[in-house]
């Protein structure tokens, strides 16, 4: 029996974060296939071979691969921290960090596209509120394993992803990560406030 699913290869896997990495830096619409393709180095008839859906399903499974990379990575730093305020202060300084080494041009691997193309296309909507869902849960276990109950250890990460998203989105325009540190210490009190 041959399946109808392409191939998992080299190539489909190089779109797929190159995809994800233009997504990051400049949205959707501004992402060109042709882009994609030459970025990545792949044959031009490897998209729609690979990508019978086209845009939109590259797009939504490369925002479906940055969104479960970033969840494990947090997930990772949460734990390497040990505490429950140890934990948010470290992943707050991970996102730091990779914002000011990517020169602003990075923040959230979701927010970008989110705001440029979540009202006009469910998959890309769905893929993500699948990697939103994700970072939530990575922060619900983290608060719940360091004593915060389960209705409000729900409510306070939902508050941490939203207070670290918004500053996301003003340190990348302000070019500075101040808004993530005030956030970072916010969190702490927060937390501190919820065991």
């Amino acid at each position: 029996m041959v399946s109808s699913m392409p191939r998992q290869t080299d190539t489909r896997q190089r779109m797929l974060r190159t995809a994800a990495e233009l997504l990051r830096t400049q949205g959707y619409h501004a992402t060109g296939l042709n882009q994609v393709l030459t970025a990545s180095a792949a044959p031009k008839g490897s998209l729609y071979f690979h990508f019978p859906g086209g845009k939109e399903q590259l797009a939504g499974e490369a925002l479906t691969l940055a969104g479960r990379e970033l969840a494990t990575t947090l997930e990772s730093v949460l734990a390497e921290a040990g505490g429950l305020t140890e934990g948010l202060e470290a992943m707050v300084d991970h996102l730091a960090e990779g914002l000011e080494a990517s020169n602003f041009r990075q923040g959230c691997p979701l927010s970008t596209t989110a705001l440029d193309a979540g009202a006009d296309s469910e998959p890309i909507r769905q893929a993500c509120s699948g990697g939103f869902d994700a970072w939530h849960h990575v922060l619900v276990d983290h608060l719940a394993s360091h004593g915060v109950e389960p209705e409000a250890a729900d409510e306070l990460a939902t508050t941490v992803l939203a207070a670290v998203e918004g500053a996301l989105l003003l340190a990348r325009t302000r070019r500075d990560v101040t808004p993530l540190r005030i956030v970072g210490r916010q969190l702490r009190t927060l937390a501190e406030g919820a065991k």
